[in-house]
C-alpha cells in the first residue's frame, strides 16, 4: 500500500480508502463489518470515510465498535454532518447549532474524542456560510477534529469559504469521480491544487458499473443497488447504455494489461496527483484486498490511451451537482 498527503496537512492517507455508505450502515451484518474492516488494517488501509447520516448513526457505531479495538494513532479517521438525522426535517444543515450537536453524537458513537477529518457532506444555502465556517472552527479549536475537508461543493462555494477564511480552511475535497464521472477534471482539480486541498474521490467504480458486472441492453438486475429508489438519480446519469457499452469496450483492455476492470479504473483514478484517496466499499474481505491490490499500479500512456479509446463519448465531463447538492450561496 502507498500512502499520500492529505492536503497541506500532517496526514498520511492510503491510496485506497474504506467507506461505509451502502455497507456498514445496515446492509452487512457486523461480523462481515468487522472481517472487512480487519482485512482493511492487514491490507495497509488506514483510512476509514464515514458520515453521520449512514444508516442515522448505524455505521459510525459500527466502526465505533471494530476501531476501538486498534490504537487511535493507527488509522485516519473521517465523518460528515449536513444530512438529515431523524424525521425532523430541522435535524439536518449546516448551522452552527446542528455542527455542534452532531460533532459530539458522531464522537459518542465512534468511541473516540476526535476524529482527523470532519468533513460538511454538502453545502448548507439556507445558512450564512460565515456562521458554517466558525461552527467548523470551533470544532477544530476545541480539540474535536484534526482538519477540515467538505464533498460535492460547488467551485463558486470553495472559492467564497476560502475568501473568508484563507486556504488553510480546508485540506480536503470529497468529491464523485471515476472513468465515468470525470467531470471535476472541468475545474474542481485545478482550484483545490491551488490551494493545497487533496481530493478524496467517492464512487471511484462508479457504484459497481466498473465491475463489468452489468450489461448493456439488459433490465436493472432486482436486487442490485440500482434497483432501490435511493439510487434513481445515479441510475439516471451512471447507469445508462453508453457506459455499459463503454464498460464491455474496457474489459479486453483491462485484461490485455493483465488487470481486473476494478483494478484498471482504480489505478486511473489514482494516477491523478490531485487524489490522495478512492473510497471504495466492501462487503467481504476478499473484496478489500482486491481493491487494495489498485495501489502502486502505474498505467503506461498507451494503455491511458486505449482507456480513452474505449471510453469513447461516455464520460460524464462536465460539473453535475451531485443528488442533494445545492447551489447558492448565503451571507450574513
Amino acid at each position: 500500500m502507498r500512502y499520500r498527503k492529505l492536503g497541506d496537512s500532517d496526514l498520511e492517507v492510503s491510496e485506497i480508502s474504506l467507506g461505509s455508505w451502502l455497507t456498514y450502515s445496515g446492509g452487512v451484518e457486523a461480523d462481515a463489518t468487522r472481517a472487512c474492516t480487519e482485512a482493511a488494517f492487514d491490507a495497509g488501509i488506514n483510512f476509514f470515510d464515514t458520515a453521520n447520516v449512514y444508516g442515522r448513526g448505524a455505521a459510525e457505531a459500527a466502526w465505533g465498535e471494530v476501531l476501538s479495538a486498534h490504537p487511535r494513532d493507527s488509522y485516519v479517521l473521517a465523518t460528515k454532518v449536513w444530512g438529515r438525522m431523524s424525521d425532523d426535517p430541522a435535524d439536518a444543515g449546516l448551522s452552527a447549532d446542528q455542527i455542534a450537536r452532531q460533532i459530539d453524537a458522531s464522537l459518542t458513537r465512534l468511541r473516540t474524542d476526535h476524529v482527523d477529518l470532519y468533513q460538511a457532506h454538502r453545502f448548507d444555502p439556507s445558512v450564512p456560510i460565515e456562521e458554517t465556517i466558525e461552527a467548523f472552527q470551533k470544532v477544530v479549536e476545541q480539540g474535536k477534529a484534526r482538519y477540515l475537508g467538505f464533498s460535492e461543493w460547488t467551485d463558486e462555494q470553495v472559492r467564497a469559504a476560502i475568501d473568508l477564511a484563507g486556504p488553510e480552511l480546508f485540506v480536503s475535497s470529497q468529491p464523485q469521480y471515476s472513468m465515468l464521472w470525470q467531470a471535476p477534471e472541468a475545474g474542481l482539480f485545478d482550484l483545490t491544487e491551488a490551494h493545497g486541498i487533496s481530493n478524496i474521490v467517492w464512487s471511484p467504480l462508479a457504484q459497481g458499473v466498473l465491475t463489468g458486472k452489468y450489461r448493456p441492453g439488459r433490465p436493472v438486475p432486482e436486487g442490485s443497488r440500482f434497483a432501490s429508489d435511493a439510487m434513481a438519480g445515479a441510475r439516471d446519469l451512471v447507469y445508462t447504455e453508453a457506459n455499459l457499452e463503454a464498460v464491455q469496450r474496457l474489459v479486453p483492455v483491462a485484461e490485455e494489461a493483465g488487470l481486473s476492470l476494478p483494478t484498471l479504473a482504480l489505478a486511473w483514478v489514482l494516477r491523478r496527483p490531485e487524489v490522495a484517496s478512492a473510497i471504495t466499499g466492501a462487503s467481504r474481505p476478499e473484496q478489500v484486498h482486491a481493491n487494495a491490490a489498485a495501489s502502486g499500479v502505474e498505467l503506461s500512456p498507451d494503455l491511458l490511451a486505449a482507456v480513452d479509446r474505449a471510453l469513447g463519448d461516455a464520460p460524464l465531463t462536465e460539473p453535475v451537482l451531485a443528488p442533494n447538492a445545492q447551489p447558492g450561496i448565503r451571507r450574513r
